[in-house]
Formats: structure tokens, sequence, C-alpha cells
């Protein structure tokens, strides 16, 4: 695997943010910026052996600070909801922003996303590391953070997440990549065909905050326990997806820290692939009904335009103790690993 890298403008501190480009043997590659551990581009095949580029995105660095949406980028401290803007751990309240009234939303206002990561190129990765310190955005306790990107040869994307505290905290990281396997510029992701792999669903309230109660997928127009084209379950009248404009839910998915293969997204008009394997206990999928926005090269994202797999603990675990737990506590480690493997067929 070859990296390299090229300036991408600055950042709200008129600092330089740079984009690495890793490129594996067959010629696919993704770029990263060191801000917000950003991915800017997925170019991979499709069934003709003609490479595209998957991944929503912008042109320059100000595009993602000034856009709503999280593109491509790596969301913590703690990502998706937190009910009320609030918490209690050990006994202590701790109050976030609401970002999203009345409801913390991936950390804040000022979460990693906006956040300019230290990089280091490693023979086989691209290593990004950043302190978060001390009642950072309402979290307790010093956290360092180290994600490692790196690409194989047989085209699959593996990120790798690591942290530790000083205090007891909470934390929650995944990567909000947009991705279309038709193109990030095809229009919308409703001609994919979409399977997850869960028995159970998360129900969520008015404000998409999970109530704690677990629902068959089975039973669930947008369940996905078999493969359905996206464009036909966002067609159903619904009720929970009419208050999402799309989908928007947590998929519950094996047990936390067992590796499995938790989604597969295909394109019948590219042959494009892509299977998500993570240790991870849950995926929210989200169709991009939030989006509405000038993107790279020219393209205008609307809604639907691009489909998140983002592999997680269950949102708003700090108020469920039957969910799998968000807590860190110093002498532990946060690790936890999704690779994305994209073939054609």
């Amino acid at each position: 695997m070859q990296i390299t890298k090229r300036v991408f403008g600055k950042n709200q501190y008129n600092r330089p943010v740079t984009e690495y480009t890793l490129k594996n043997a067959s010629g696919a590659s993704v770029s990263v910026l060191d801000l917000g551990g950003t991915v800017t581009r997925i170019l991979m095949p499709d069934k003709n052996g003609v490479p595209g580029d998957i991944a929503l995105g912008y042109d320059d660095a100000q595009a993602y600070l000034k856009n709503n949406g999280y593109l491509g980028a790596l969301i913590g401290r703690c990502g998706n909801r937190i009910g009320g803007a609030a918490f209690m751990l050990d006994g202590k309240p701790y109050t976030l922003q609401a970002n999203q009234p009345p409801n913390n939303l991936h950390g804040g206002p000022e979460g990693f996303d906006r956040r300019m990561f230290t990089a280091h190129i490693t023979d086989t990765a691209l290593k990004l590391s950043l302190t978060s310190p001390d009642g950072d955005q309402g979290f307790p306790g010093t956290l360092r953070v180290e994600a490692e990107y790196s690409l194989s040869d047989d085209n699959c994307f593996t990120i790798s997440y690591r942290a530790v505290t000083d205090k007891p905290t909470v934390v929650n990281l995944t990567n909000h990549t947009y991705c279309n396997l038709d193109g990030h510029d095809a229009g919308d992701v409703k001609n994919l065909v979409l399977q997850v792999f869960a028995d159970t669903v998360t129900e969520a309230d008015g404000g998409l905050i999970p109530t704690g109660k677990f629902l068959p997928a089975a039973d669930l127009a947008y369940g996905f326990q078999t493969p359905a084209r996206i464009g036909d379950v966002l067609d159903h009248p619904d009720a929970a997806m009419k208050n999402a404009g799309g989908v928007d839910f947590n998929y519950c998915a094996g047990r936390d820290g067992e590796d499995k293969l938790i989604a597969t997204l295909y394109s019948p008009g590219t042959g494009r692939e892509m299977q998500v394997f993570t240790d991870l206990p849950g995926v929210q999928v989200y169709t991009g009904q939030g989006l509405n926005q000038a993107g790279k090269g020219g393209a205008h994202y609307r809604k639907y335009s691009g489909l998140c797999l983002e592999t997680q603990r269950y949102p708003d675990s700090v108020h469920h103790p039957q969910f799998p737990s968000v807590v860190l506590r110093p002498g532990e480690e946060y690790a936890t690993k999704t690779t994305y493997c994209f073939s054609v067929r």
C-alpha cells in the first residue's frame, strides 16, 4: 500500500489541512483528511473494471466545516444521540450541548468531526491521533484517541479505533461516510440493494431517541433482513419512517466484541458490492434524507443521495442499562474495528 498526501485547504483556525490517499496494488484508493479523520474519496472498480468514486464529499476543507451532514467524518466523543443532552455517571450529572434540541448529537457542535488530528504514516496504515481534554463538550475525562486507516490489496478498507481515559467517561466512535455504489454523483441510492444481519431494531420516539424497546426486524417495513431495494422500502407508508423522513434507525446485530458481517450493500447497475464487518453490536442505517448541498466535482447532493452504515454501540446507551455500555474507565482500553470490503458481481 502506498500513501501520498496533498494540501486540502485550511481549517477554521487557518491551519493547513492535509489529504492522505491510501492506494493499493490493484489501483483502488481511499482518501482521508487530518481534519475530522474525514474520508473524502473511495475509488473502487465497477463490474467493467472502471474505477469510480463512491463516497460523497467536498472539494476543500472549508466546505466540510460549513456544511451539515458529517460527510465522511470520524464521529466522537459519543456518536449518535444522547437524550436530553445530559447523563449521570457514577452518581454525577453531566450536561452537554443540545445541538439537536433537546438532544445531543454526535458529540456536540464541536465534535471530533471538526478537530485536527495528528497524522503518522507507517508502512501499512495511516494513524490519526487526538487528545480531547477533560470537560470537552461537557464530557468528563481527558480522552486520548487513535484511529488507524488501512487498505488491503483485495480492496478491504479498515478503520481501527482505540481510546483511553483518565476519568470515567462515555465513548462511542464511528465513521459517517455516505456511500453510493453507483457513484457519488449518481443522484440517489434508491436502486441499491441492502441487507442488514440484525434480529432486532431499537424502537425510537419522535426525536429518534430509543425507548428501550427492541422491535423484531422481521416485522418492520425497514427490517432489511432479506436483500431489499432501498427505494421500495422508502416508498412504504410506515409511520416510523415518515417521522424520520426515511431510514434512520439502529439495528442490533450480535454480541459486543464479536466479529460479524453486519450489512451488505449492492448495486445492480455497477455490480459493486460492499460488505461491512465489525466487532460492534449495532449499525445505524441512515438514508441521507437531510442532504441538500453542493458537493465535489459539481455534484449536488439531495435527499437520499448517499447511505450511511455507522457501526456503533446503541444510541442513548447511557440511559438504558440493558444496552451495550459506552462507559470507559481508567485502566481500560476502548478498541473496535470495522472493515468495508469491496468486490463486484
